[in-house]
């Protein structure tokens, strides 16, 4: 739909929505640019607090992105009338605490009365627009590094079926409420060489994977042994609990995709599940070294996959 839009020309826009990118980037000055993002959605827990804390971390996620810093933020409100206030104040404080952990002020937002409970954040950044981080720039040879493991889409499905276990639950949250920000102040100290970055939320990895790809005109090839998953996932995917954004993630991208054989179909579908405040997918000349350094820094970072020369298909799974 936005490909029938009018296009506006204006030279400030550095990163717009031509190639599908986390936030905006809107040049400032010479030196300095904002970067703007917005997301909001339905709880995925139970905990309204946590819901709050979940939805924080991941509209604060595609700042980390871009390489950005958070710096204010917004809140988006959708609250049923007859509902219980106490449930909003608690999402809302939960939500501040991210916020506060991050450094970004939250200094206003709207609210309106809608059936369903939603809740998020518009959030703006600074940058300095010569190290901005898209997805377009991945080199052939270089390193594919991921810095969360997946498995939260299936796992808050389980949570809404009642089947989740506990140390499923637990292990999804601290994910979901880690913020993208060390991991992110790491790479973009310039020392790994990264040369693209995207986080890995609502289209899966291989959604954002394709994104990189395109954009960056390249093909990648994903290690599907190496690809972290948390506690839970495959078991999740094993007994059905599939949410419907992995099957629209799968119609849409698995086009693009080619296996190995051998490659077990569980598997197969984690790489489609729709991450909540996921992880950094960054393309790197140096992805041992970094992820060593996301790793001493007590961040999950793997090296997942590499860059080839752009062909068909655009990305290769293999074992």
């Amino acid at each position: 739909m936005l490909g029938k839009l009018a296009r506006q020309h204006d030279p400030n826009v550095l990163v717009g929505f031509d190639h599908a990118d986390d936030a905006g980037v809107y040049q400032i000055a010479p030196d300095q640019a904002l970067v703007q993002t917005v997301d909001f959605f339905t709880p995925v827990v139970d905990d309204p607090y946590i819901f709050g804390q979940i939805a924080a971390t991941n509209a604060l996620s595609d700042v980390y992105a871009m390489g950005g810093r958070p710096l204010t933020s917004l809140a988006v409100v959708c609250f049923p009338e007859k509902a219980d206030l106490e449930i909003l104040e608690r999402i809302l404080a939960g939500g501040l605490s991210k916020m506060v952990e991050a450094g970004c002020t939250v200094i206003g937002g709207h609210s309106i009365r809608d059936e369903e409970t939603k809740f998020g954040y518009a959030v703006t950044g600074m940058i300095d627009p010569r190290k901005i981080l898209a997805n377009k720039g991945a080199k052939p040879g270089d390193s594919l590094v991921l810095t969360k493991a997946l498995g939260t889409g299936v796992i808050s499905t389980a949570i809404k079926k009642g089947v989740a276990e506990r140390a499923w639950v637990d292990a999804a949250i601290q994910s979901m409420t880690t913020l993208n920000k060390r991991a992110a102040e790491l790479i973009s100290d310039g020392e790994f060489g990264v040369h693209a970055m995207t986080d890995v939320t609502g289209f899966g990895l291989i959604g954002h994977a394709r994104e990189l790809a395109f954009a960056s005109d390249v093909a990648l090839r994903l290690y599907v042994s190496k690809i972290p998953l948390i506690e839970g996932a495959i078991q999740c995917v094993h007994n059905g609990h599939i949410p419907g954004g992995l099957r629209n993630n799968r119609d849409f991208a698995e086009c693009q995709v080619q296996y190995d054989e051998g490659i077990s179909e569980d598997l197969k579908a984690l790489l489609f599940d729709p991450q909540t405040a996921g992880g950094l997918l960054l393309s790197a000349t140096d992805g041992s070294r970094l992820s060593e350094a996301l790793n001493t820094a007590g961040i999950p970072a793997a090296q997942v996959g590499a860059v080839l020369p752009k062909s068909k298909p655009r990305i290769q799974v293999t074992r």
